[in-house]
């Protein structure tokens, strides 16, 4: 399965309508990551088609990782460069705020016209979806990435490897 930034796109409006709290681009990506981890434990596949590495704090969602990157630091692209599309499509869907912190930057998303497409998803996809928005809908980005390290494969995979 390839990359799906349409998929990711109408994750996030669902985040948003469902009033996840804390949602931010770290947030985000540990959500993503936990959403694809349980979906392959259930049902072999992932819904993203991302590439998860371990890092120190949390699991790193290779190309979203990349593409937050080049928001926050308002890097420009080569027209051919793939990754603009990816962040034309994103925008799409959601607008994304930044905000330079003492030490980091933060991505935080607001809800465009778009409305969330579940045609995209299967039946599966949304329970597992649901499933890991129920719960840590509440919990903060910190909270959220210390229960990746409580996944088996998580604490086995060396730093810097793929974990899914």
């Amino acid at each position: 399965m390839n990359f799906d930034i349409t998929k990711v796109a109408n994750a996030i409006v669902y985040m948003l309508d469902n009033n996840v709290q804390h949602l931010n681009d770290k947030k985000l990506s540990i959500l993503l990551f936990l959403m694809d981890y349980s979906n392959v434990d259930n049902y072999k596949e992932k819904i993203f088609g991302e590439q998860y590495i371990k890092e120190k704090r949390q699991p790193e969602p290779k190309i979203i990782s990349d593409i937050f990157d080049i928001l926050a630091n308002d890097l420009d692209l080569d027209e051919e460069d793939e990754r603009r599309y990816l962040i034309t499509e994103l925008l799409e869907y959601v607008d994304i705020e930044v905000f330079e912190k003492d030490k980091f930057i933060e991505l935080k998303f607001v809800k465009m016209d778009e409305e969330f497409d579940e045609s995209l998803f299967s039946k599966k996809e949304m329970k597992t979806m649901d499933s890991i928005i129920e719960k840590y809908k509440e919990e903060t980005p910190r909270k959220v990435a210390n229960a990746t390290f409580q996944k088996e494969k998580v604490r086995d995979t060396a730093l810097g490897d793929v974990i899914i």
